[in-house]
Formats: C-alpha cells, structure tokens, sequence
C-alpha cells in the first residue's frame, strides 16, 4: 500500500511537472519564445542541466540552433558549435527516442570541441510540426550524475508532442502578423507612390516600404542591362551591404542568375547575412532589381520568403507603372492644352493685331497732321512688339518642358517678387533654350539674380521689365525699372561681379540711366 502509495504520489508529481512545462511553452504565441521555452521547460522536467533544439532546414541540416544552459560567454568560448554529424546526426537519421548513458561511448561520438563543457548522459527526442520534423530537442548531464530514466524519456516524447502543436500555432500566428505587415506596408507604398511624380524618388520609397516590411538590415534598387549594374536607389540606414563598392563583388552573380531567368534569387546565405535578388517587372522602368540584405538571426531555418519578396516586387512594379502613365497622360494632356493655346493665338490673336496694325500702318499715309502720325507710328510699333511677344509665348508653349532656361529664368524672377513688392515683366526672344550653353546659361542666371538684387535695394521702383533676347550669334539680357535712377558715382560692388562675367566670356556689360527715369542693366555675350 504504501508502496502503490508512493507510486500514485510520483505519477502525480509528474504529471504536475508535464502540466507546468506544457503551460510553460504555450504561455506565449511568439515562434522563437515558444521554443525557449520548450528547451527550457524540458530541461526543467528531466533534471537535465543543458538542453539544444536543433533545428532543421529543408535539406533536413541542421540551420539554427536554440541553446539552454549556458550563457553567451560559455557560447563564444566553444570553438564550434555542434553539427548534424555525430550522436546529434543518429536522431536526425532515425527521428527516434534516443537514450545514451554515456555520449561519449557512442560508436558515433566525435568528442567535444574546445571549451565544450563536459557532458556525459545524453537524451534526443524529434520534434514533429504538422506530421514532419521540425527539429531535434537534445538533453544532457542530467542532475546528480545519474542518468535519464524511461520515464524521461516518456516524458520527453509527450512533451514533444505537444510542442509539436504549440509551435504550429505559433507558425501560423507569425505568418498571419508577417502577412498583414506585409500587406500595410504595400499598401502604404501605393498610396506614397501616387503622390511621386520623380523615377528616383519613386524607387527609393519602394526600397524604404521593402525594408520595414521585411525587416532586413538594406535595400537597394540597381539597374542592369545584364552588364552593366547601376544603384539607383537604395535604402541602408547601417553599413555598406548594399555599396557601389561591392556590388559586383557580392551581388554580381545573383543579379546576372535573376535577369537571365526573370525570378527571386539568394545571392549567398553566410556571414549572417542572406542576400536575395528580386526582379521588377516594370513595364515603364524595365532593367530595375531589388537587393534585400537580411539578419540571419531574422530569418530561422526557412530562410527568406522569396513569395512575399517577389509579390512585394510586382506591387511595386504595378504602382510604378500606374503612377508613370498617369504623369505622361497628364504631360500629354498638358501639351496638348499648350498646343490648342498656341493654336488659338497664333490663327486668332496675332491675325487680328497683325491686321489691325496694317490699317494704322495704311492710315498713316493719309493722315496730314504730323502728330497724328507720329502717334499712329508709334501705335503700330507697340503692336509689333506685342505680336513678337506673342510668337514668343507661342515658343515657349509648345517647346518648355519644365526644366528650360525659360523656365528657370521665370522661375527666379518670381522668387524676387516679394522682395521687389510687385512683379516685374519678362520678356524673352529668340531660341533662348537651344542656342546658350550650360556655362553661358549659369553665367546669365547670376547676373540676372544680382541685376534684380540691385533694383530690389537701390531703384525705389514700382515696375521692371526682364529682357533676354537671343539674335544671330549674342545673347543680350536687360533689366530696366522706372525707380530714381543712378547717381553720378556708381559704386559697383556687387555688380563688378556681374561686369567680370561678361569680360570672362568676351561680351559687354552697361549700367546706364534710362529715359524719362530709372536704370537699365545690359548684359550682353557672344554665343559660339
């Protein structure tokens, strides 16, 4: 009785110590937590001082290993960690119970690396997720030198058993929060490249969105005609992963292996880091490749999710279409608006003036007073000058693609419009845009910014007028405003620098007072 007694007090203790470490590794949903606590919990059944799940890749290789009984320290003094060879490498033969007295007096035994601590009984269990094995819990130097028991052993395989479920649950908790984040992130990267209207921008907002979402350490974006590779953009707040250093050197194959077969490749798993090549198919930006740096750490043993990544990719690739022809459709659009604009002034407006001007010129002829004439002349001359300003907005419609120097000359004339307190009147002839050059278009731009700078500080003006004017083979710009004018000593300061750029490019440059009142500033140079 007292015998059956103690037995129904053990099988009860054990019972509580399975109930324990099976509440022990459920008490959480995360993946790499729930085998911690695996490890943890068995070794606190059994009186086992260390414990290692091993767990294994596709190839049934041992990939990452979750380690109880000795802490980082111990670690990093072990030469090496254990292998699938070995005692280790019978459990994953024969996924099996098996039970050793003593590891060492195994015919399959390798010793010990250096620094190993001794170790001497020894208990290996699989553990099966959804019907295959996931990993090996490894159990050694049970307490007080004895060895593991049946009992252990039963225990073990129960407990397996059960993490066997937990860590499924645990799975599909951590693939549902990776796939929602994955599904925010793409969502957030459509929605941010609607807003883009510039290639580069757009790129490197994918490769910001690609980052968060898969967690990796760097992204980039390269371009390659399957010689050349070219980073376009990238996004690597540490290190240089992803560098135009190294692309070659740590990219190069994988991205030749991803262009020549249009699919996701892993350029290399080792050093800590999986490096993976996935393709855009973009149909307004072919040639473009994503390079993912990922922790290995990050990863466990399925390594990175090349579905995810090339799904990633094609969103990406989707958005950056749509968001391209929606700006060529509304750059068509705006041409075409500037086409009809042309259009209308060019058939209407400059016909009806270009006529109205013949009648004053024919009414001119006839007319005896010499000031009616005089002001007919003039009159006509005004008209003239309009229709010439007209051809030049027609110009200017049909030819600025945003980035002109007419453009950038209109664009710094209005910069000075708060200054000024009004806005000046820009004029601008000839084939401005073609015939000035790069150096030649620099120069003028900072003699028109000092020009207007001068009449902003000294004219005391209400109006100015803005003139380039290229004619044969010189450019000619004038600022002119209606302010008091200039003094008998000019003193030339800032506008010595203007004088210098015109000599430096063998032109002219005058400062002279205009009639009835004010300044005109002349700049004028040679084009080649």
């Amino acid at each position: 009785m007292l015998v059956g007694e103690g037995r129904d007090v053990d099988i009860s203790t054990q019972a509580g110590s399975l109930l324990d470490a099976v509440l022990l590794i459920s008490s959480g949903l995360d993946l790499r937590g729930s085998l911690e606590r695996l490890v943890q919990a068995s070794c606190a059944l059994t009186g086992a001082q260390y414990g290692v799940l091993g767990l294994l890749d596709s190839n049934g290789i041992v990939a990452d290993f979750v380690i109880h009984g000795l802490d980082h320290g111990e670690m990093s003094q072990i030469s090496s960690l254990p292998t699938c060879e070995g005692v280790l490498g019978v459990v994953i033969e024969d996924p099996k119970p098996l039970r050793l007295s003593n590891v060492a007096e195994h015919a399959r035994s390798m010793g010990f690396p250096a620094n190993h601590p001794p170790m001497a009984s020894f208990l290996g269990v699989p553990v099966r997720v959804e019907g295959k094995v996931y990993g090996n819990l490894y159990l050694t130097e049970k307490a007080g030198g004895r060895e593991f028991t049946q009992t252990d052993e039963q225990l073990l395989d129960v407990l397996a058993q059960v993490a066997g479920h937990v860590i499924a649950n645990a799975r599909m908790h951590a693939d549902t929060e990776q796939r929602n984040r994955w599904l925010e992130s793409g969502i957030a990267m459509s929605e941010a490249l609607a807003d883009s209207r510039d290639p580069l921008d757009a790129l490197a907002l994918v490769a910001a969105h690609l980052r968060r979402a898969a967690g990796a350490g760097a992204v980039g974006v390269v371009h390659t005609d399957g010689t050349e590779i070219d980073l376009v953009a990238d996004d690597r707040p540490n290190g240089t992963e992803i560098d135009d250093t190294n692309l070659a050197e740590r990219w190069g194959a994988a991205i030749s292996t991803a262009w020549l077969e249009s699919r996701a490749t892993v350029a290399h798993r080792g050093d800590g880091v999986t490096r993976v090549v996935v393709p855009m198919p973009s149909r307004l930006l072919p040639g473009q490749f994503l390079l993912v740096a990922l922790d290995d750490a990050t990863l466990g043993v399925d390594g990175p999710d090349l579905a995810l990544l090339s799904a990633f990719a094609d969103q990406a690739s989707l958005s950056l279409d749509r968001t391209q022809a929606l700006a060529e459709r509304q750059e068509h659009m705006l041409t075409a608006d500037r086409d009809r604009i042309a259009r209308d002034l060019h058939d209407s407006v400059i016909q009806r003036l270009f006529a109205t001007a013949l009648q004053l010129q024919g009414l001119r002829r006839i007319v005896v007073l010499d000031e009616v004439r005089d002001r007919l002349g003039e009159a006509v001359a005004e008209l003239n000058t309009t229709i010439r300003d007209i051809r030049s907005t027609i110009f200017e419609l049909r030819h600025d693609d945003g980035t002109s120097l007419k453009s950038e000359i209109r664009a710094l004339v209005k910069e000075y419009v708060p200054v000024l307190g009004f806005t000046p009147f820009v004029r601008i002839r000839g084939p401005v845009d073609v015939a000035v050059s790069g150096e030649v278009s620099h120069q003028l731009m900072a003699s028109l910014r000092e020009g207007l700078s001068n009449v902003a500080r000294h004219a005391e003006a209400d109006a100015c007028v803005v003139e380039v004017e290229a004619t044969g083979e010189r450019l000619t710009l004038r600022v002119s405003d209606n302010g008091r004018g200039i003094g008998e000593a000019v003193s030339e300061s800032g506008l010595r620098n203007v004088r210098r750029r015109a000599t430096d490019l063998g032109g002219l440059f005058r400062i002279v007072p205009e009639d009835p009142h004010g300044t005109l500033l002349e700049w004028q140079v040679p084009l080649n």
